[in-house]
């Protein structure tokens, strides 16, 4: 079965701009999967890839990117992380790097309640919110996206069976970059294998 994706534009001028912005030199692997992960995005097939890398390595970066590159195609954003610390982290890195443009950034996760849930979860359902970082809050029933183009999933290897079941329903035209520093024996198999 040959499934159509969600095809991204080529890189804005906005793009150039956030990129020409990381205040480090990029390493030569960060540069390789960037643009690996970026041509990917600009077809219509949707993307699968794993991005494997030491912690500190600059993971982050290229989830950083390859949003924003989305964003810039007018879909949302998911990243999914396995702890509320990480996601605070995540939340706090991405509004610096994003800041300067107009990309609207929250959280989700077991610490958000009452109102402030809700207007998280009726922003991301009318497409108002352009980009999420949460827990396994994110895979709850009452979370709906407008125009989900991304699932960005850091430390894959932290989620079950069943999280990843309940991925799979967003898989079939969205594009997934799950971000690890050790994967787990299957995924590797299926990387090795060129499942992924």
């Amino acid at each position: 079965m040959n499934v159509k994706g969600l095809k991204c534009e080529n890189d804005t001028l906005w793009q150039n701009a956030l990129e020409s912005s990381f205040p480090f030199v990029e390493t030569e692997d960060q540069k390789n999967a960037l643009e690996e992960i970026k041509m990917d995005l600009e077809k219509t097939i949707p993307m699968d890839r794993v991005l494997c890398g030491d912690v500190g390595f600059g993971k982050t970066e290229i989830a950083v990117r390859a949003s924003f590159k989305v964003i810039e195609s007018g879909r949302q954003v998911a990243i999914l992380v396995p702890t509320t610390v990480l996601a605070e982290q995540h939340l706090f890195t991405f509004s610096e790097r994003l800041k300067p443009f107009p990309v609207s950034i929250r959280s989700l996760s077991r610490f958000l309640k009452g109102p402030e849930e809700s207007k998280v979860l009726k922003d991301l359902a009318n497409g108002s919110l352009d980009l999420c970082i949460g827990t396994h809050r994110l895979l709850q029933r009452d979370v709906a996206f407008n125009n989900l183009g991304l699932v960005i999933i850091d430390e894959e290897h932290r989620f079950g069976v069943k999280a990843k079941e309940q991925l799979k329903k967003l898989r079939v035209q969205v594009d997934i970059l799950s971000m690890t520093a050790t994967p787990i024996p299957r995924t590797l198999n299926m990387v090795l294998s060129g499942i992924r």
